[in-house]
């Protein structure tokens, strides 16, 4: 993770230093933006590893930001917003972004919060890279999924959930365990997780046997 490449994309010049500061003395190397369309190019050119992205960001907000960026990457996109409100929270990780966090806020937090997304990221990169169960085949790689032969789109929170139950069918997970493994943060709604396995169950039918648990989680029975 050393050497990784950080983006700080916010408006605010005193803010973007201060960050890179602590980012570069844990051996990091920044890349800055001071809008939301210099934070998606440098994002598509592949310049970063990570990125922190402040919501209210001139010409385009960190909520458009990320969903341009989930088009056609997977980094981990940590969001710095001034709004405490749960809903604000939520929204900003309902549309792609892996964790965040409320200003004010501690240079060594942000630190942190970089590594364990790293970490997330290349935890994901080290499993195995295709899974199968049944008819289902799934290409980590190839960010695919496969149906008795035939590709089936999904998202990229049914994909990464998907892959969580390939990896241990017959365990039990807890839905704040599935939020903390496939989300990177706990504190998305519950509730979220359902709407997920029920997208699975609708685009993969049969092929797919989840068992829900009440007042405890889900399983999948390869």
């Amino acid at each position: 993770m050393m050497n990784a490449r950080v983006l700080v994309a916010d408006d605010e010049a005193p803010l973007r230093q201060l960050v890179r500061l602590y980012l570069m003395k844990e051996g990091f190397a920044v890349v800055e933006a001071s809008t939301g369309t210099e934070a998606v190019s440098s994002i598509r050119r592949g310049d970063v590893d990570v990125g922190i992205v402040d919501v209210m960001l001139p010409e385009m907000d960190g909520f458009e930001v990320v969903r341009r960026i989930r088009q056609n990457s997977t980094i981990p996109i940590i969001l710095l917003t001034a709004r405490g409100e749960e809903t604000s929270r939520v929204a900003g990780l309902e549309v792609g972004a892996d964790d965040y966090v409320v200003k004010p806020f501690s240079p060594p937090e942000v630190v942190a919060r970089v590594r364990a997304q790293l970490r997330r990221a290349h935890g994901f990169e080290e499993s195995r890279s295709i899974l199968h169960a049944g008819g289902i085949r799934l290409d980590r790689i190839a960010r695919e999924c496969h149906v008795d032969g035939q590709v089936v789109p999904l998202t990229r929170r049914e994909f990464d959930l998907l892959g969580t139950f390939l990896e241990h069918p017959g365990r039990v997970y807890r839905r704040d365990q599935l939020l903390e493994m496939v989300w990177g943060s706990p504190y998305v709604s519950p509730k979220t997780v359902d709407v997920h396995i029920a997208a699975l169950r609708r685009k993969l039918g049969d092929t797919i046997s989840i068992t829900a648990f009440r007042g405890v989680g889900y399983r999948f029975d390869s």
